[in-house]
């Protein structure tokens, strides 16, 4: 598995001050699994904070990055980055509501004692109950949905949002990114990684054959 687009968090078009080699730099987080990159950009090129590029293996179809040098972490982001994270990872859930509005439609228990939904910041078990019981009557169709069946669950979409930062920052459980990689950043264009998809896998149950 790949990530075939991103959006960009921060553009340094004369790269990092501490690189040997200054190139254009971008940190881009990926559209589907939510993958933190650094990508070396082409030059003579203008990027901006939210843009949509594509990052996947087709050399020929990257139309603004040279190479990707691999997988960094939430704390190797730059200020600017970390300041755009949330309201791009809004944009990303937005852009994919009905696939984590099925997530409170299906998701399930990650033990006897808990819940997925439970990871989610705010919800406990009263919110839970309510959400498993309307559920049960009717499968929720959009975030306005959910929000208009769950009293004081206003913003779905942000929680949601607020979940994948705090898996990026560091978790036991990853719902909806990959856990970080067994390696170490700056393993370039085929560094290993590894996330076999799915809800309410442990930090240690990453699995697959994600190249990046």
């Amino acid at each position: 598995m790949m990530e075939e687009n991103g959006l960009v968090l921060d553009y340094l078009p004369s790269g990092r001050s501490d690189d040997i080699r200054r190139e254009p730099v971008a940190y881009i987080i990926g559209e589907k699994y939510f993958t933190l990159l650094e990508a070396v950009i082409k030059r003579d090129l203008e990027l901006s904070a939210g843009d949509r590029i594509y990052i996947g293996k087709d050399i020929a179809m990257r139309k603004e990055v040279e190479r990707i040098k691999g997988r960094t972490t939430y704390a190797e982001l730059t200020v600017s980055a970390k300041n755009e994270l949330k309201g791009v990872i809004q944009q990303i859930v937005h852009s994919r509501e009905q696939e984590f509005v099925d997530f409170f439609n299906k998701c399930g228990p990650i033990t006897i004692r808990q819940h997925q939904l439970e990871l989610l910041p705010g919800i406990g078990k009263k919110h839970l109950e309510e959400i498993l019981t309307e559920r049960d009557k009717k499968k929720f169709e959009s975030f306005k949905d959910i929000s208009s069946r769950i009293a004081h669950l206003q913003n779905p979409e942000e929680i949601v949002a607020q979940r994948i930062i705090e898996e990026l920052i560091g978790s036991r459980y990853y719902i909806f990114t990959r856990p970080p990689s067994l390696h170490p950043p700056g393993h370039g264009e085929y560094g290993h990684g590894g996330y076999g998809g799915g809800y309410g896998h442990e930090r240690d149950q990453g699995r697959g054959g994600y190249r990046y």
